[in-house]
């Protein structure tokens, strides 16, 4: 399927399912692919930073993209952020050549500036290949990398393979407010802007120009029903969706036991198999699984697909 600037709609960032021996679990894999065509997303991104790529080897992570390839006909995007650029064109390489859409590159923790910033795009857009369409991934909190809009606009008109930003910077709405004004007035070509953060500020950020999500949240089927509301303007009810969910929300994006929550909510949706993370990995205390349980069932009073039999 074809993958451009034009992408809209809700991707979804794929956890990693792994068993409770810490083997890669591609049973989980395939209810995982069928669980978010069943929701109605528009892509797939896997391998990202909550995939837990680092952790896996070379072989297990190109094992992973053609299982999934070969599972789903939705567009999928690998993440191929490495420290280095020959490890980062292996993965985009053998990705591409098993059929992904694109891939995802976040910036080294070692850039300082601008122009450093720049030079790392351009050469990771030549190493993935000049033919692959990339995603700039924007997220200061956790790369320490802080991208302004002048930076993007660069890394944009220097590449033409670059397609889609997802755009994870806090505070942000004004960022996407900035950037399809340099659209408006001609200084930066149209490129597909997808949101993460956990959906956090979903809601806002459709107004201000984003294109959807791209993000993890263990309900994507919600965030696909909120961006379709946001693009057909029922504002209010978007709104009313988001607001629903926003406590469970909130409490996933907390940073080191995010994915912990993620992995915990979709186990319990019958997903997942196992809640497992590989090492260095932080697991929810019985307090904490305890809180998720209550959340779920505050939510299910309004949402029906949250009702896992928590108590």
């Amino acid at each position: 399927m074809v993958f451009d600037a034009t992408a809209r709609g809700m991707y979804a960032i794929a956890p990693t399912p792994f068993t409770p021996e810490g083997a890669i679990d591609f049973a989980s894999i395939d209810r995982l692919c069928a669980f978010y065509e069943d929701c109605g997303v528009d892509g797939l991104t896997i391998l990202g930073i909550l995939g837990e790529a680092p952790k896996m080897t070379h072989e297990e992570s190109l094992a992973i993209v053609r299982h999934v390839i070969a599972r789903t006909s939705l567009p999928i995007i690998v993440g191929v952020s490495a420290p280095g650029f020959a490890t980062m064109s292996a993965l985009a390489s053998a990705s591409m050549d098993a059929g992904a859409a694109g891939v995802m590159i976040a910036p080294s923790s070692a850039l300082r500036t601008d122009d450093q910033i720049v030079g790392y795009f351009a050469q990771a857009a030549a190493a993935v290949g000049v033919q692959t369409p990339f995603v700039i991934q924007d997220y200061p909190m956790v790369t320490g990398v802080k991208m302004a809009n002048d930076v993007i606009r660069r890394i944009v008109a220097d590449n033409a393979n670059c397609v889609m930003l997802k755009h994870e910077d806090w505070p942000g709405l004004d960022k996407i407010s900035q950037l399809r004004a340099f659209e408006a007035d001609g200084s930066m070509r149209h490129i597909s802007i997808l949101c993460g953060n956990g959906g956090l500020f979903l809601d806002f950020e459709t107004e201000r120009g984003a294109d959807g999500a791209m993000t993890g949240y263990a309900f994507p089927d919600m965030l696909v029903e909120l961006v379709a509301h946001a693009q057909a303007g029922r504002r209010d009810e978007a709104h009313d969706l988001f607001d629903h969910h926003l406590p469970l929300l909130r409490y996933e994006h907390q940073q080191g036991v995010g994915l912990s929550v993620r992995k915990y909510i979709l186990k319990k949706r019958g997903i997942l198999a196992s809640d497992l993370q590989r090492a260095p990995r932080a697991v929810l205390s019985p307090s904490a699984s305890r809180e998720v349980d209550y959340l779920l069932a505050r939510l299910a009073r309004h949402d029906p697909r949250a009702n896992t039999g928590a108590a």
